[in-house]
């Protein structure tokens, strides 16, 4: 979580430490001035202030929550831009500072006094409000970036602590701290820091379809690195580096950090040979100390300089930092909404499929697709000679109207509608020119998942003769009280249950019976409908006797050969086949490599690479099919497959399997991790090879 949570730690401390002195050098001139019964207006400002930036962080939320999906990257992007402008302009002014904040907020205090307690309140509430509201942008958008909220929200939560703590130890004079330097090394912190924050953002543009070259990869690792791994973990929390780069995001990041950097490092150095002669004005020497000597605010020693902003007028960036967002989700929405209306409507029907649709320009494009019909009715945009799909709708119902999103390059294009029990319409084509190439799904039919479907029943029907023979032997080992090799035959036969897996939704109840768990069941373990594979585990590996094991396992056997003589003529779905490809590893990760199933034998990472055998299974059969439609996909699986099959051999030692919950905490992060991505990469595969239905 460190990884997440380091970069708003930073950006916690620095605007923390930078709102606190302000706070500190308003308290501690009124305390001078004998003013203590006006520290309450003081503490109303930075409430206040603190209730802004928690209101903008929440308006942030709230609005991204609310947008299209496309609209969401889009928002996110440019917030993610104007958050790197903010951290920009506050480390270089940041950079440019003297000894002139005492000072300034002296002189803006006593005119307050002067005016009255509005004032006062509006003077502390715009000295904190510009450091919340960055605070907040920073933080949201950095929580975007993470992918979750919980690691940056403890790292900023951290860092504000800690600059308080600072703070106080300055006031109370407890504590002496050079902060030219802690600016400066921040400073470059944060630049780094943002220039991850620019890549990123460029990348949301690109998939938001604002800006091109989404496809064009500077390099792809995600084949020969681990994305999953400490170090890539460890520069993607950090610096926004990830396995996978566009040319943009890579020209972005290096052009900010090379520019900003450089001119970063000599204003520092230019700053440090500046000519000693210029003495501080009458202000800024108060703020700095007088010979050695603390101010009674505490902040500074000698020669030690306090930050300072620019004479610009406060309230500039605190309107512009809720100006700028505002307008830009307001734009956002206002296109996305404008795109769905100046989009015709295009009918969905068996009489008017198609109507309404004329000849689109290239780019994205949102077409309203409303059911005129009376049937329930899938939608697709498709190229008419080949078939491919661009774009589909499924499950409209009669009467509604729903957004379809579609890329539209150089090409034919027509609609064609699948009404539920009705006659399948494809529309007109029409011809675009001027576009780029898009890339579309071929279509798979029944016809050609029968050859992949006939291997793998093939496959199924040698594993369930197997699978019947080892679960007799077994029973053979219970009835003969030889318990100890029972262990040893239970796994064997269990491994080869597991290799099936693709089979699961065909054998239906019997795989309840054969591997069901005791999970739900009123009595748990000891419920008599917990029966098969875990029940006699939990026996075996619990001491229970001969006697209690002889009918688990003779029901065992009974199923196992029952599933063998009934498999054979069971249908099977050959829509089932491309989404067993990622549910049984979906299912390893939920029950395999949480322990869930874990009855005693500690053996659940030999079950999870026996499930990874049967995916492996499956990937076999549907090579051809995948390798016409991308190619890529497998190149990716198979690299993910590859890291997933070492880490779990990893544990497999000598003296046996290592059990889920002994692994170390780095063994199952990375475990769980590349698991997960693999899941990703194997998502693709139901949407390549789902059947459509044609006209």
């Amino acid at each position: 979580m460190w990884d997440e949570a380091f970069p708003s730690f930073l950006i916690g401390l620095r605007e923390g430490l930078e709102a606190g002195l302000i706070v500190s050098i308003l308290v501690a001139t009124l305390v001078r001035a004998d003013q203590k019964g006006r520290l309450p207006q003081v503490w109303t400002g930075v409430a206040a202030a603190v209730a802004l930036s928690l209101s903008f962080g929440a308006v942030l939320t709230f609005t991204a929550a609310n947008l299209s999906g496309h609209a969401q990257e889009a928002f996110g992007g440019v917030l993610s831009l104007i958050a790197v402008g903010f951290v920009t302009v506050m480390v270089f002014w940041m950079r440019r500072s003297a000894r002139t904040l005492s000072a300034d907020i002296r002189e803006k205090v006593q005119a307050s006094l002067a005016m009255g307690a509005g004032a006062l309140v509006l003077t502390s509430f715009l000295a904190v409000g510009r450091e919340g509201l960055e605070t907040s942008l920073f933080l949201w958008t950095n929580a975007r970036t993470a992918g979750e909220s919980t690691g940056p929200i403890i790292g900023a939560a951290v860092g504000l602590l800690l600059s308080v703590a600072l703070c106080w130890g300055l006031y109370r004079r407890a504590l002496k701290m050079n902060l030219t330097k802690f600016f400066t090394i921040t400073g470059a912190g944060l630049i780094v820091v943002a220039a991850g924050v620019l890549g990123y953002g460029l990348r949301d543009l690109q998939e938001s379809g604002l800006v091109g070259g989404g496809s064009s990869y500077a390099f792809d690792l995600s084949g020969h690195l681990d994305a999953s791994s400490w170090y890539a973990t460890l520069l993607q929390g950090t610096l926004n580096l990830t396995v996978t780069m566009t040319v943009l995001q890579v020209v972005g990041y290096i052009a900010y950090l090379s520019i900003v950097m450089t001119l970063f490092i000599e204003g520092v150095r230019g700053g440090k040979t500046a000519p000693a002669a210029a003495k501080p004005a009458a202000g800024e020497k108060a703020a700095a100390g007088q010979a050695g000597e603390k101010d009674s605010e505490g902040q500074v020693s000698e020669g030690q300089a306090e930050p300072v902003r620019s004479g610009r007028p406060r309230w500039v960036l605190p309107v512009a930092a809720i100006a700028v967002p505002v307008v830009v989700a307001g734009a956002v929405i206002a296109v996305s909404d404008g795109k769905k209306d100046s989009s015709a409507t295009v009918a969905v029907s068996e009489q008017e499929c198609g109507k309404g649709f004329g000849s689109p320009q290239p780019g994205q494009q949102v077409f309203q697709m409303h059911n005129t019909g009376d049937k329930t009715s899938e939608v697709y945009l498709v190229n008419p000679g080949t078939g491919s799909v661009y774009g589909e709708i499924e499950g409209l119902a009669p009467g509604t109207t729903r957004a379809l999103t579609a890329t539209i390059g150089s090409g034919d294009y027509a609609w064609r509608c699948v009404p539920t029990g009705g006659k399948s319409v494809t529309s007109a084509s029409v011809h675009v020119t001027g576009g780029a190439e898009v890339k579309a799904v071929k279509p798979v039919n029944e016809d050609d998942l029968k050859a992949p479907l006939d291997s793998y029943k093939d496959y199924v029907n040698k594993g369930l003769a197997t699978l019947m023979t080892q679960t007799q032997k077994l029973q053979t080992d219970v009835h003969s009280g030889d318990l100890a090799t029972a262990k040893a035959d239970w796994l064997t036969a269990h491994l080869q249950y597991a290799s099936l897996g693709a089979a699961y939704g065909t054998f239906a109840d019997l795989d309840k019976k054969i591997d069901g768990r005791a999970d739900g069941l009123p009595d748990g373990t000891a419920d008599q409908g917990f029966t098969g594979f875990l029940r006699l585990e939990y026996g075996l590996w619990h001491g229970q006797s001969v006697d209690e094991l002889t009918p688990v396992a003779d029901e065992l056997a009974q199923n196992a050969a029952k599933l063998a003589h009934d498999f054979p003529t069971q249908d099977f779905d050959p829509g089932d086949l491309p989404l067993r490809a990622h549910e049984i590893l979906e299912n390893t990760l939920q029950f395999e490599l949480t322990g869930d199933t874990d009855m005693g034998s500690g053996t659940n990472l030999a079950t999870a690479q026996a499930n990874l055998a049967g995916t492996q299974e499956l990937l076999t059969v549907l090579q051809p099919l995948l390798d016409d439609r991308d190619p890529q996909v497998l190149v990716r699986v198979n690299a993910g497959m590859k890291q997933v099959g070492d880490l779990v051999a990893a544990a497999h030692q000598p003296a046996g399997w290592t059990p889920v919950d002994k692994l170390t905490a780095d063994s199952r992060r990375q475990l769980n991790g590349a698991t997960g991505q693999l899941l990703e990469n194997l998502s693709l595969i139901p949407t390549l090879l789902e059947i459509r239905k044609a006209a």
